[in-house]
């Protein structure tokens, strides 16, 4: 009987309660926590929220970065929030221990990079500890693994399979603002593992779903989510307000304002998420299920990835199976494959070409000479030093002649298009790297998305 009423309650309870699927009880953990920490004496309540605050590398990038960061968390808990911060690594450090690990082996093995690249966020997070704890505020911090941040199995770009919030409700409760080290957890078997660069954002946003948060907010050194990269678009505009859609296609697309497995994370759970500025007090951009963005444009940004590379399969067999048999292939060895086109020469054979990162060129064309007889491909071509450039838009769906009009303007420009891929809301073109800048600006323009006022990058 006893046995029935727990699971009785515990099912009950989810369902009241809305809790994550990342953990066991997170959301119902938090309710008795905040109905605990809101009943002060005489049971007078005291509204005492969770927000997550991220703040990225140029954030943290000094000293006196630090200290500003910690004025600006302390601001949040004076607010009567309790705060949970989840901090880069400081300025290009990650950058410097890549660096590093290159001069000694020019290919690392993946796992020693995850030990060596986890040192840099452990520094990050005992500074700004340090410098709360001298504004006179508790604080403690921990490691992904010390918060119960529990990843697959894989080396360099894990995804994080759930989070136990018990270490970090735990602290909370004592008062504490927490301090946790992006980027990173640790597997089943205590081996440590990173989400891929740029992963501290999906750590916070899975945090703040697994704590049911009031809200995520994103600091970087610009004041919000523009059109373009203002750091190559002067004109680049800020948008109030952007779809979860639309900021998940331009987060993919190459945006690197925010990693896309934290929008696709706070889409899915639906975190209020915000992107702003570490360095000017200014409102920032919402992502939201449904942005009001402003009307009347049919493409709301134009992102680019500047680090492509392009491979060709030829004369494999032109049967059915053939193209998942290649894919499955890549997908077991964790290649990410973005375009793809399949052309046939002659009737019993096909050859397919596909865009990846540059960052696993090395390691696709591996992977495929290692199964080249499983295959039964002829040769495989590469090509890198490309760049993808794209524009998104839910405007797109219902708008004709979008993609035409981005052919036209890159013709125009004298940028030749090697790839093409399109959506309900995006086309994307692969073009040569040194001709990134001179798209992205003649597209900008083209979709009249710039700006009266140049745009302000920070920190840099």
């Amino acid at each position: 009987m006893l046995l029935f009423s727990y699971f009785f309650s515990r099912s009950v309870m989810h369902k009241k309660y809305n809790c994550s699927p990342w953990v066991d009880t997170p959301a119902l953990l938090n309710h008795f926590y905040n109905t605990d920490r809101r009943m002060g004496v005489g049971g007078i309540k005291k509204t005492m929220s969770i927000v997550v605050q991220k703040y990225g590398g140029t954030s943290v990038g000094s000293v006196e970065r630090i200290q500003h960061v910690a004025r600006r968390v302390v601001q949040a808990r004076e607010a009567g929030h309790d705060c949970v911060v989840v901090v880069s690594a400081m300025g290009k450090s990650t950058d410097k221990l890549v660096d590093m690990a290159k001069e000694i082996c020019p290919y690392p093995d993946e796992r020693e990079m995850d030990m060596l690249l986890t040192t840099g966020e452990q520094v990050s997070i005992a500074l700004l500890t340090m410098a709360l704890h001298q504004l006179g505020h508790k604080a403690v911090s921990m490691t992904g693994w010390q918060a119960g941040i529990l990843t697959e199995p894989v080396h360099g770009s894990a995804r994080i399979k759930k989070i136990n919030p018990e270490p970090v409700l735990n602290e909370l409760k004592q008062g504490k603002i927490v301090v946790v080290a992006g980027f990173q957890g640790w597997t089943e078997d205590r081996q440590i593992t990173t989400l891929g660069r740029g992963g501290s954002d999906t750590t916070a946003v899975a945090l703040a779903a697994s704590l049911n948060a009031e809200r995520c907010e994103i600091y970087t050194d610009v004041t919000g989510v523009y059109t373009a990269d203002p750091r190559i678009v002067p004109q680049a505009r800020k948008l109030k307000s952007i779809s979860y859609d639309e900021m998940l296609e331009l987060a993919n697309l190459g945006a690197g304002v925010l990693h896309p497995r934290a929008v696709e994370t706070a889409k899915n759970h639906d975190v209020k998420l915000v992107v702003c500025s570490s360095f000017v007090d200014e409102p920032g951009t919402k992502v939201e299920e449904e942005s009001n963005m402003e009307q009347g444009l049919v493409v709301s940004g134009v992102a680019h990835d500047k680090d492509i590379a392009k491979i060709t399969v030829t004369k494999m067999p032109n049967r059915v199976g053939t193209l998942s048999k290649l894919f499955t292939t890549l997908a077991e060895n964790h290649i990410n494959v973005d375009i793809i086109i399949q052309s046939t020469y002659v009737a019993d054979t096909t050859n397919i070409s596909f865009s990846v990162s540059g960052n696993d060129l090395k390691k696709t064309l591996e992977v495929l000479e290692n199964n080249k007889d499983k295959l039964s491909y002829e040769e495989v071509l590469h090509e890198d030093g490309l760049a993808k450039v794209s524009i998104v838009g839910a405007g797109m769906i219902s708008n004709p002649g979008v993609a035409a009009r981005m052919f036209h303007e890159l013709s125009e420009a004298d940028v030749p298009i090697h790839m093409v891929s399109t959506s309900e809301i995006k086309v994307s073109c692969v073009i040569p790297a040194g001709k990134t800048e001179e798209a992205v600006n003649a597209l900008h323009t083209a979709f009249g998305l710039n700006a009266e006022d140049q745009a302000v990058v920070h920190g840099s």
